[in-house]
């Protein structure tokens, strides 16, 4: 179970991440960029293979919610 969510989010990260890159270049979309490093796809892919799919899957979740444009904060590495 845990290597189907890890290529879910693998299959967003290759096709749905180009597409709002792609907007955003032509105008269409805000800039919307993550703004902390790894993206916030990348840290819950990264935690469901540490802690397996449901605490990955919340800790990532959390991660979600702290996402604002005023985080000073911008590299969060996993713990």
């Amino acid at each position: 179970m845990k290597f189907i969510f890890i290529k879910f989010i693998d299959f967003y990260q290759k096709r749905f991440s180009p597409i709002k890159k792609f907007l955003e270049y032509f105008g269409l979309l805000r800039n919307n960029s993550c703004v902390f490093y790894p993206t916030c796809s990348e840290y819950t892919k990264q935690a469901v293979e540490k802690y397996g799919i449901l605490k990955g899957f919340f800790v990532g979740f959390l991660r979600i919610l702290r996402c604002h444009p005023w985080q000073k904060n911008h590299i969060d590495s996993l713990k």
